[in-house]
């Protein structure tokens, strides 16, 4: 990979759909060093989940260059589809964002807070707990539960984070 001494920083690049990998390849075939984060993804398959990756900024990837640098090989490879610019200058990505995000990704994945729909749950907020029931899922922070509230069945959008599996009871 290049090494530009001091001048190196690092740059967004927007990728056409679903091209992340092509571009990540064809910048890395020009000796640019890339970082294209990728988490792992539980794969719903039934009852039998696996794990995938995915990008955790899908349509984006990262380019470490020297600001010198001509700007036009990167626009002409295959899967890119601009460099990331305010005011028509590409603007850099600081060094300790991309650090933390290699950070983040290096920590062990928190524990599968998918619920099935019909599931007892256990709402948690502040410092009270309430039983509900899971009715599905609401883009990727969200969910949608059932709750009992003054007699009635009411379906309230949540965090996810506010939701856990209820205590296993002990059997005798």
């Amino acid at each position: 990979m290049n090494d530009f001494a001091s001048n190196a920083n690092w740059y967004l690049i927007q990728t056409k759909p679903r091209q992340e990998a092509r571009a990540q390849e064809h910048l890395e075939r020009q000796q640019f060093e890339c970082f294209r984060p990728l988490r792992s993804a539980p794969l719903d398959a039934g009852r039998n989940r696996r794990l995938h990756e995915e990008e955790l900024f899908p349509g984006y990837l990262f380019i470490r260059m020297d600001e010198e640098h001509s700007w036009y090989p990167i626009r002409s490879t295959r899967g890119v589809c601009r460099v990331v610019a305010f005011g028509g200058q590409p603007c850099p990505v600081q060094d300790a964002l991309i650090e933390q995000i290699r950070q983040r990704l290096a920590q062990p994945a928190p524990p599968d807070l998918r619920f099935v729909q019909g599931e007892h749950v256990l709402v948690r907020t502040g410092d009270s707990e309430v039983q509900a029931i899971f009715l599905c899922e609401d883009g990727e922070e969200r969910a949608v539960i059932l709750l009992n509230l003054l007699q009635r069945e009411q379906r309230v959008v949540m965090p996810r984070s506010a939701l856990s599996r209820l205590p296993q009871l002990a059997a005798f």
